[in-house]
């Protein structure tokens, strides 16, 4: 990366939101010796962390990580200091306003990361270009912010056996820029560059959308959601809804977390022997997921937050209408989580009965 006057300088990298992803990846990449800020609202996070680190823990290890943090209100200081890697790691009804904040701050040859659910480069896009826009897919990561300064990960690392970082362009080309995010974030967990960005985005929201919203309904974690013959049948329905509408939208669906998009949907829509296949890639899941761990969605409901369900199966079923495909299910658990998160109901595995 280079200075204004022509000289290199190691990478300045800023996560715009610190909650459990900003938090972990960014400590995690701080650990490295990379020059990382934390920016975050929550007033107590940063406060703990500018007093004692990042304190991490669970199935990657313990670690204390020291590492700047900013409250929003001190961003501005960033100006003697401009970033050089903006990732936006806050939910996503926040993305425009978190992409406005830092693009007063970025270097000359700066560029922000989408490290999202959801997909959110667009928006994204239109605050700062198509050209210094950038995204990441994080695939069963599973971290949970405990209290302010701590946090947990609660999904065994992917390693060898399973990718949990795809970086890539909007446009596909490998280029510098992507390989150095890559390199990056592979001290974090395993990190491949992807060619094909959006149907990376698709595929993890068709995952997404077969737990996140069950969970949040039901209370369940990701072991429940999985590990019980009732929600699993849900979860599958979610998740063939979701790649037909997919599929229809031009996306190229070949893998969803190693379920076969086939297959997926064929099974979704009855097919025996593509359940058996879909049926054993989720009974390997579940070597790497740990009681404690459960969607994010479901643990906004559980902390009386506001969730992204509308960015997730809401996402789902807005492509759908306008393509005019049905899919029931997403359109149950979206109504269901939306009582939820309203109080109209309490999460419970019940709500399943008339699905």
């Amino acid at each position: 990366m280079q200075r204004d006057n022509g000289s290199r300088r190691d990478p300045r990298v800023a996560f715009v939101g610190a909650g459990a992803m900003g938090s972990y990846v960014g400590a995690r990449i701080a650990a490295t010796g990379v020059d990382v800020t934390l920016i975050d609202p929550w007033p107590d996070h940063i406060a703990a962390i500018k007093e004692r680190g990042v304190d991490l823990g669970g199935t990657q290890g313990s670690a204390n990580v020291r590492v700047q943090a900013l409250h929003i209100h001190e961003v501005q200081s960033l100006v003697a200091r401009p970033v050089d890697i903006a990732f936006v790691s806050v939910k996503s009804y926040d993305t425009e306003w978190a992409t406005q904040l830092i693009k007063q701050y970025l270097a000359p040859r700066g560029f922000v990361v989408s490290l999202q659910n959801c997909i959110n480069e667009e928006r994204i896009a239109r605050i700062v270009g198509w050209g210094k826009t950038l995204g990441c897919i994080a695939s069963t990561i599973g971290v949970s912010l405990e209290r302010p300064g701590k946090v947990m990960r609660t999904y065994k690392p992917g390693g060898a056996a399973y990718t949990v970082f795809r970086v890539g362009e909007v446009h596909g080309r490998t280029t510098e820029r992507v390989q150095q995010l890559a390199a990056m974030l592979s001290a974090v967990d395993s990190t491949a560059i992807t060619n094909d960005l959006w149907g990376e985005r698709w595929s993890k929201l068709v995952a997404n959308s077969m737990h996140n919203g069950l969970a949040a309904a039901t209370g369940l974690g990701h072991t429940g959601v999985y590990g019980q013959p009732g929600p699993r049948s849900v979860a599958i329905r979610l998740g063939g809804e979701a790649v037909r509408v997919g599929r229809a939208l031009g996306f190229n669906l070949e893998s969803i977390r190693g379920i076969p998009a086939d297959a997926l949907e064929a099974g979704a829509y009855g097919d025996a022997s593509a359940l058996r296949i879909v049926g054993d890639v989720i009974a390997g899941w579940m070597t790497r997921m740990t009681d404690e761990g459960r969607p994010s969605t479901a643990q906004d409901i559980l902390k009386g937050r506001r969730t992204e369900i509308d960015f997730i199966n809401g996402e789902v079923v807005a492509k759908a209408q306008e393509l005019g495909i049905p899919v029931p299910t997403q359109s149950a658990i979206l109504q269901l989580v939306r009582r939820v998160e309203a109080g109209e109901l309490r999460p419970g595995v019940e709500h399943l009965a008339g699905l």
